[in-house]
């Protein structure tokens, strides 16, 4: 990715100003700032660094190797809210994707701990998306729900 690109988190910022510091080496300051790049990570195939920055403790079996294959087409990140209170951190977000041409969505509350001055994602709860065919998309379309990735 050029580093004068627009970022794939979705700031309005160009990747070499915002995820690409990050990727490098740089600290994340808050858990939505490392919620972003890792988001980015997976769209650029970054294994490496999504394990640095997953809690060991919750990585399980997932390898570099396996996190760096893009199987899935990343469309867009919404960030719904972040907080954090001394250590401890959560982000909620809808990461937008695309699998045989329909839109879907990975909408998760993550959990996030620092430790050693860095953060570090542990694990999220999955929020099941519900819309009534009638209700708006929640893609953000502005199409009722129905008529869009219903």
């Amino acid at each position: 990715m050029s580093h004068d690109s627009p970022c794939p988190c979705g700031s309005d910022l160009f990747y070499s100003a915002c995820c690409a510091p990050l990727h490098h080496g740089a600290i994340a300051t808050s858990p939505a700032a490392l919620m972003r790049s890792r988001y980015s990570a997976f769209v650029l195939g970054l294994g490496e660094y999504l394990v640095a920055t997953w809690h060991p403790d919750f990585l399980g079996e997932l390898d570099a190797l396996t996190l760096s294959k893009q199987e899935t087409q990343w469309d867009h990140l919404d960030i719904l809210g972040s907080g954090e209170q001394g250590d401890q951190g959560w982000v909620e977000f809808r990461a937008w994707y695309r699998e045989a041409g329909q839109l879907g969505c990975l909408h998760e509350r993550s959990r996030f701990v620092r430790e050693a001055g860095r953060w570090h994602y542990t694990e999220g709860d999955i929020i099941p998306l519900r819309a009534g065919r009638n209700d708006p998309c929640p893609c953000g379309s502005g199409k009722k729900y129905k008529k869009c990735c219903g």
